[in-house]
């Protein structure tokens, strides 16, 4: 990968090992308000968060990337991740879902193939 993703995640710890599997420009934030203030001042292709954050839900991320950078994809990650999680990330214009513990593969392929798609119309009840 080539490009900027922006991580939001109360977890510290993945950020060294995400970006070590990417190989590539990885920012970190903690919370919503956080990640606001991250794409409001630069350029992600991919915004990658936890669907769970202190602040707020990836929900929330969705709608403030749709509000701030609409052109920036969005994957949600959980360790708990179900079907119905990632069809309604899906549905919602999140790009996919990622599971958690990140395999290195799946990680590079899904952020990858998002920092190159441009993001669609999301939709608004997000």
């Amino acid at each position: 990968m080539e490009s900027r993703v922006l991580f939001v995640s109360p977890y510290r710890p993945d950020v060294a090992h995400l970006a070590a599997m990417i190989e590539d420009s990885v920012e970190h934030v903690t919370c919503l308000t956080e990640a606001r203030n991250q794409l409001q001042t630069g350029h992600f292709a991919v915004v990658l968060t936890e669907a769970a954050l202190d602040d707020g839900t990836w929900h929330d991320v969705l709608r403030v990337v749709g509000q701030v950078s609409p052109a920036t994809q969005v994957v949600v990650t959980d360790s708990f991740a179900t079907d119905r999680l990632w069809a309604e990330a899906l549905s919602y214009g999140a790009y996919d879902l990622l599971v958690q513990p990140f395999q290195q593969a799946e990680v590079r392929r899904i952020l990858s193939s998002a920092a190159s798609h441009p993001a669609r119309a999301r939709a608004t009840g997000a």
